[in-house]
């Protein structure tokens, strides 16, 4: 475990130097060190849903909802989702006040680690933030007529959630998320890694399997 003071003071060992990986029995099962190029897959594949959706509410004569839109965006990404489901995550626990992951890059880091699993309320606050979030253009597209946009932008929104269920869900290490679906064996591993989170985890009532 890595000492306060340094990047990593909650030891955890995502948060770690690279060397601490080598022979990991894990190693590979989880995308748990940063990679730009994961980020830019995420941003790609959000697209998808993102796109066709300005372009509906636009053609539908909402422009003028998109500003608020992007309001309600950065209070969520900001505010909202980085407390309920961010804090909860190993890669927030890396010092220093701009979060560095594959999906929420950038975010600000104004909520305290916490190395607890997510609250069950938290997850209902999760599926009505993403509600809104991904609602929002479709809703605007379809009262403007402008089913064509709207439908695309929903299955966009339908391939976002599969695709990311497929590729990063499987092998995320925020495990306490909603949509979250690495194997327990994987999880307890992990949590035997890392002290701080396993008493979290242990305190809430779960129970590591033995080996």
């Amino acid at each position: 475990m890595n000492s306060v003071g340094n990047e990593n003071p909650n030891g955890i060992c995502t948060s770690g130097h690279e060397s601490n990986c080598r022979g990991c029995a894990i190693s590979g099962k989880l995308k748990c060190r940063f990679s730009a190029s994961e980020w830019l897959k995420f941003l790609l594949l959000f697209s998808v849903f993102l796109v066709p959706g300005l372009i509906g509410m636009h053609r539908a004569g909402y422009s003028n909802q998109i500003g608020w839109m992007f309001v309600f965006w950065i209070f969520f990404f900001g505010f909202w989702e980085i407390k309920i489901l961010c804090s909860h995550c190993p890669y927030y626990a890396k010092d220093g006040f701009i979060l560095e992951c594959p999906a929420n890059l950038g975010c600000p880091k104004f909520w305290k680690y916490n190395p607890a699993p997510i609250k069950r309320f938290e997850k209902f606050q999760l599926v009505i933030g993403f509600g809104i979030l991904f609602g929002y253009p479709t809703y605007f597209s379809i009262i403007g007529k402008q089913h064509l946009w709207a439908g695309i932008a929903a299955l966009g929104t339908i391939l976002f959630f599969v695709i990311l269920g497929k590729n990063t869900c499987s092998k995320c290490v925020n495990f306490s998320c909603l949509f979250n679906r690495v194997p327990k064996e994987v999880v307890d591993k992990y949590l035997k890694k890392n002290e701080l989170m396993r008493k979290a985890w242990e305190k809430a009532g779960y129970q590591i399997g033995n080996d």
